[in-house]
């Protein structure tokens, strides 16, 4: 499969994700973020565990448990304070932050060069998702600003650690193990610090499993599959597609306005996420040159 393929499938994960919000608003009862992070991430990676019927082996139960942390215990939990702390516009413009930290990561942890032409792109994916969501009402609250920093650099380090770590299964095994861990680690943690949950109705149970198989097991299965195939940087650019599809679907289903200054933010971003695919690929073949030169001498 082509690299643009592969780029598109990736892409659907976050495009999907921007579905989050509306879902969580109009069809999940409030105040349970831990336990609504929890049952979107234990049943569907039970699931898909069932379809794959492959375990991790012991060798990788650490490293498992270290992303499904950090990929979705940590990263959902400081996503619903940052949403419930600031301005949704506030808390996605710091999430978008996490593409120029990748950038860094990648860096120490996988050795890849920062080239100029990521950084710049993904600064203004960064400036393109301000314009696109933040209004003149927005705020800012110190722990509302940390958790969505700390939620950014833990979504940065579990893309770049998942790419680092590559076990020899399928992406939907590698799914499957990471989601069943970030839910293990998020149900007793909701059983502690949230009440338990009323009678859910059948617009509950809907919205529950939309985020679950689709906004979850199929969406990560893809999200997983990009990171194995495509350069971290490029992989992280794609997930400004998220507040994209959000601002979206308010406009077409919510009734809301997208003002011009958001239509520019919108276009903003699609301007840096193919930019950051092109500086990326760039920086990815003059490294497989590279490689070659240095075999050739070798020789």
């Amino acid at each position: 499969m082509s690299r643009n393929s592969d780029i598109i499938l990736t892409a659907l994960a976050p495009a999907i994700w921007g579905s989050t919000y509306l879902v969580t608003t109009e069809a999940l009862p409030a105040g349970y973020p831990v336990t609504m992070a929890a049952l979107r991430a234990l049943p569907a990676g039970l699931l898909l565990l069932a379809l794959t019927r492959c375990l991790p082996p012991r060798a990788w139960l650490g490293r498992t448990f270290l992303l499904g942390s950090f990929n979705f215990a940590l990263f959902w939990v400081l996503l619903f304070v940052a949403a419930y702390r600031l301005p949704g516009g506030v808390a996605a413009t710091l999430g978008s932050l996490q593409a120029m930290m990748v950038i860094l990561m990648a860096r120490g942890w996988l050795g890849t060069p920062i080239r100029a032409g990521a950084v710049a792109a993904a600064a203004m994916g960064i400036l393109g998702v301000a314009f696109l969501v933040i209004g003149p009402e927005a705020t800012l609250d110190p722990i509302g600003v940390a958790a969505g920093l700390g939620g950014a650099a833990s979504m940065a380090a579990g893309t770049v650690l998942s790419r680092k770590w590559q076990p020899p299964v399928s992406a939907l095994s590698f799914t499957a193990w990471q989601l069943t861990a970030g839910g293990l680690i998020l149900l007793p943690l909701a059983l502690v610090i949230e009440p338990p949950l009323p009678p859910l109705s059948v617009t509950n149970l809907a919205g529950l499993i939309w985020l679950s198989l689709i906004g979850a097991a199929a969406t990560y299965a893809l999200w997983f599959r990009g990171i194995a195939r495509i350069e971290p940087g490029a992989v992280s650019m794609l997930g400004m597609m998220s507040p994209v599809t959000a601002v979206l679907l308010g406009w077409v289903v919510l009734g809301q306005t997208l003002s011009p200054l958001q239509a520019l933010g919108a276009v903003i971003v699609l301007t840096s996420v193919l930019a950051g695919q092109r500086a990326n690929r760039s920086g990815s073949a003059d490294a497989s040159v590279r490689r070659i030169t240095q075999r050739t001498r070798n020789a």
